[in-house]
């Protein structure tokens, strides 16, 4: 998830880019500022004057009379028009369970149970679990199949394995069958807290 965001923010800034610049360009063309203010615009670049523009009659019609122009220019513009909806689509589909089913729990059917709740409580119990300091939860996935993940930051002297088995036997067992879920896979992260250097004498 936080490798497509920053993809996201990386496309969005670039694309954000070129066209700010590209507008910018046109704008100095069309106020007529290179001429005012004694600019040099880009070589090449059509839009320096009020009355520019960016392809000519002849630039326009060059292809039109060959064969291949036309299926070629509407295939680029349907794979453009099919990367942009892919796109979209993407960004649309929830990465986050929102509300998740009490599955398999008839006495209760119906009722769904916020993410946020649900990431709470996991963290506050994964909390009191012996060797734990700190811990964070936040649930990924869809609403069928959520995922924890989970960040514990674990005390000096604690071993992983231990706090390991605690967390799959205690917390994350009791989210299973509080949720109604056959199967709750979990990502952890451990951390451990920093402690100054011994001195030996």
């Amino acid at each position: 998830m936080k490798r497509k965001s920053a993809i996201n923010r990386v496309l969005l800034a670039l694309t954000g880019i070129v066209l700010l610049g590209s507008g910018i360009l046109i704008l100095a063309g069309g106020f007529d500022l290179y001429r005012r203010w004694r600019l040099t615009p880009p070589d090449g670049w059509p839009l320096t004057t009020p009355d520019g523009v960016l392809l000519d009659a002849a630039d326009r019609t060059r292809w039109t009379d060959e064969g291949w122009w036309w299926p070629v220019v509407i295939a680029v513009l349907t794979i453009v028009v099919l990367l942009a909806v892919w796109w979209l689509l993407a960004q649309l589909r929830r990465t986050h369970p929102g509300h998740i089913p009490l599955g398999g729990l008839p006495a209760v059917d119906g009722v769904e149970l916020r993410e946020r709740a649900l990431s709470n409580a996991l963290a506050a119990d994964a909390r009191q679990q012996p060797g734990v300091q700190k811990a964070r939860a936040r649930m990924d996935g869809s609403a069928k199949h959520p995922e924890a993940h989970l960040d514990l930051t674990l005390a000096s002297d604690s071993a992983p394995g231990p706090v390991l088995r605690a967390l799959g036997d205690g917390p994350l067992e009791r989210a299973r069958q509080s949720t109604g879920q056959t199967h709750l896979p979990a990502k952890v992260q451990l951390r451990v807290t920093p402690h100054k250097a011994h001195r030996a004498d």
